[in-house]
């Protein structure tokens, strides 16, 4: 068994980095993958290489001795390739974006064609993408929530004002009385006899409106959990039932008839959308890229 190249390369990449997020960035290859290189040498050498901290690797006394010994092998070998290898078109590189599936269709779907990189999206709750993006995985995140990773850093771009809808066959005119009335314990009691829709992964909206607006948790399970919020626009569509969204989602079908703004709350309640990013990037020209396609496109949605 001989040692591989690659693991080599993976090895001063970590060393001259001090992370394995940021070797991977440096050789365009998931962090998973650089863990698998790292481990697979110090196996067939027998020592550990680094000491594993939250915020660094520290490399040991015989990983300094093997980062010595193969440098300067290495940047000729490097420099070999570089005079060698002929690139017949430019490489694209490639941006792993993550964001809810209603953002993605509102804003960024149909203007895929038209970037000059490639993209990879990947939907998933927030927590997650927070821990992707500082790993590694991702490149960018659109959320209304910030972390507290210390390699991360939130620019805000917009909101989202989340409201009270209902199917436009839905009989609402005794909820709007005793919500004009300030009658908001018994609008929460009459609300908790209706048919709901909601998704598995926004249950967050529910119940933070409910805690704003009624001062209480709901102690209620919807009837429908669908896949996502954009099912629920349509399921309520010519029916009946309630749901809890945000209203730039549902501004289509209220503008038809298809579905009716019931409430805003007394004093509406908006989310701050944030672009989550790594405060260093080797794809700054192309997150900005994106930043500002969102931004426009945003634009637009509010203003419809």
């Amino acid at each position: 068994m001989h040692w591989n190249l690659e693991w080599l390369r993976t090895f001063k990449a970590i060393y001259e980095t001090g992370t394995l997020s940021a070797a991977a960035q440096e050789l365009f290859i998931s962090q998973p993958g650089v863990s698998l290189h790292l481990n697979s040498l110090e196996a067939y050498t027998g020592y550990k290489l680094f000491d594993r901290s939250a915020r660094k690797m520290v490399p040991t006394e015989r990983g300094k001795i093997l980062y010595n010994f193969i440098l300067e092998p290495l940047k000729k070998l490097e420099s070999g390739e570089q005079h060698f290898h002929k690139r017949s078109v430019e490489e694209r590189v490639t941006i792993s974006v993550g964001m809810c599936f209603e953002t993605f269709q509102y804003t960024l779907e149909e203007h895929i064609n038209e970037l000059p990189f490639n993209l990879i999206i990947k939907f998933g709750e927030y927590p997650q993408m927070q821990q992707d993006l500082d790993n590694g995985l991702l490149d960018l995140i659109v959320t209304p929530q910030k972390g507290n990773q210390q390699n991360l850093q939130y620019q805000p771009f917009s909101k989202e004002r989340i409201v009270l809808i209902a199917g436009n066959n839905t009989d609402t005119d005794q909820l709007e009385d005793l919500l004009q009335n300030g009658k908001t314990s018994e609008a929460s009691e009459w609300l908790k006899q209706q048919l709901w829709y909601s998704t598995a992964a926004d249950m967050d909206h529910l119940k933070n409106f409910w805690l704003k607006h009624f001062g209480e948790h709901p102690d209620f399970s919807p009837n429908y959990i669908v896949p996502n919020i954009s099912s629920i626009v349509r399921c309520l569509s010519d029916s009946r039932g309630f749901s809890i969204v945000p209203d730039f989602l549902c501004r289509e079908s209220i503008d038809n008839g298809k579905v009716k703004l019931v409430w805003e709350g007394y004093e509406p309640w908006e989310n701050m959308l944030y672009f989550g990013t790594r405060k260093k990037t080797i794809y700054r020209k192309e997150i900005e890229q994106l930043e500002t396609l969102f931004e426009k496109k945003w634009e637009i949605v509010l203003s419809d």
